[in-house]
């Protein structure tokens, strides 16, 4: 069986982008397993679940009830209660590793451990599957290899949350949620991962993202394969995203 092991923050991670997936890859018989900080279960960023605070654009941001009844169903798993620490994640134990998102600042924990780093790295020099979407693909980014000095997606094309798709939330929420869409206000998603890159041109931003993707409805969405690692923008890309994840893992297997 194949083992997948998804780390989360502690709060804050995106429903869509962790619960969907979940279910998917569950689906067909993978075995996932999630780590937190401490070593207890996670929660999911409430606004995305329930809207709450984000004004006239709730039903147009918040989680869709298709990815609010896949979390509440992962939420009672036994694999989301029982999590590993950051610290016991072995890559030589799993085949893959899954990133998700999230853009309320408490997502920072999961953002900037150096242990997932690190983690990150080993994933990429043993030349194994990594998925990562949103902010997920920040942390991708931060994982500097030792040997290079770079970071391992130095090379590699990749896509993640859009400039414009960030600022947009921000512009939409500000007068309700302050600052809330931008976890690092300073710089967006998209400037840092360009600014690790050996060109900028190796981002690729994909077709414009305007409708959610669902079953049936992959038109809608984008993910971005290169050799082993695929990437994601934002929740309306998850179901391209996990389709192209598990066809990554069918090859596996076969």
């Amino acid at each position: 069986m194949i083992k997948i092991v998804m780390p989360l923050p502690s709060l804050g991670c995106d429903p869509s982008e962790v619960a969907i997936p979940w279910k998917e890859m569950r689906a067909i018989g993978m075995e996932v397993v999630f780590a937190t900080p401490n070593g207890r279960k996670a929660q999911a960023d409430p606004v995305m679940l329930t809207g709450k605070g984000l004004g006239w654009f709730k039903g147009l941001l918040k989680a869709r009830k298709d990815a609010v009844s896949a979390y509440q169903e992962l939420a009672q798993s036994e694999a989301f209660k029982n999590p590993i620490t950051y610290a016991e994640i072995n890559p030589i134990d799993y085949d893959v590793i899954f990133l998700a998102g999230g853009h309320d600042k408490t997502v920072k924990e999961y953002l900037e451990s150096t242990v997932l780093q690190q983690v990150i790295v080993s994933f990429f020099d043993r030349n194994k599957i990594i998925g990562a979407v949103c902010h997920g693909v920040v942390l991708v980014a931060r994982s500097i290899d030792p040997e290079t000095n770079t970071s391992v997606l130095y090379t590699y094309k990749t896509t993640a949350l859009l400039k414009t798709q960030e600022i947009v939330g921000y512009r939409l929420t500000q007068f309700w949620k302050q600052d809330y869409y931008l976890t690092y206000p300073e710089c967006t998603v998209e400037d840092e991962v360009k600014s690790i890159l050996k060109s900028p041109q190796q981002f690729i931003h994909g077709p414009l993202p305007i409708a959610r993707d669902r079953h049936g409805f992959e038109k809608y969405g984008f993910a971005l394969r290169d050799s082993n690692y695929i990437s994601g923008r934002w929740p309306g890309d998850i179901y391209t995203l996990t389709n192209g994840f598990i066809g990554m893992l069918k090859e596996l297997k076969s």
